[in-house]
């Protein structure tokens, strides 16, 4: 096995700043648990005043907590081919996440859009990952087209 380049240490950086997040998260759904006492297990509150914050603001975290798996798989193993651009596609995602769940936690479910811009880096990730992938396996694609210069055999 060869050794990780030392730039893998963004992809390790950004995957703990993550976790950080995921925390910062968790803590604001307890403070909101106790906020609108919300005990647990219970996931969400049917009080009609402050029920729907409460709602939003669990419903933040458990959304990112959905997509954190396919986050951390494309940063550990996409970063393993281009670090720098998989680290930085990941604190932009990360980031997104925050502004995501600030604009959820308004009781707006509308303002969560705020963070959309996250799916692009989310997707950016997904095809560094797919392109090591296709890396790994020795697929180069198909043979450029060259519709006026005729066949390569021609030239």
């Amino acid at each position: 096995m060869g050794a990780l380049s030392k730039e893998y240490g963004l992809v390790v950086l950004t995957g703990v700043a993550s976790m950080v997040m995921i925390g910062h998260l968790a803590i604001k759904v307890g403070k909101a648990r106790k906020k609108y006492n919300v005990p647990y297990p219970q996931m969400y509150s049917n009080d009609p005043e402050n029920g729907q914050i409460f709602n939003c603001i669990q419903r933040a975290h458990q959304n990112t907590l959905e997509v954190y798996p396919a986050f951390l798989f494309c940063l550990a193993v996409g970063g393993f081919h281009c670090p720098r651009l998989v680290s930085g596609l990941g604190a932009v995602w990360i980031v997104s996440r925050e502004v995501y769940a600030y604009g959820y936690s308004t009781g707006d479910p509308k303002k969560r859009m705020r963070g959309a811009f996250g799916n692009v880096a989310l997707l950016g990730m997904m095809l560094a990952t797919f392109n090591f992938g296709r890396h790994l396996m020795g697929w180069t694609g198909p043979a450029r087209l060259r519709p006026f210069r005729g066949s390569p055999a021609h030239l």
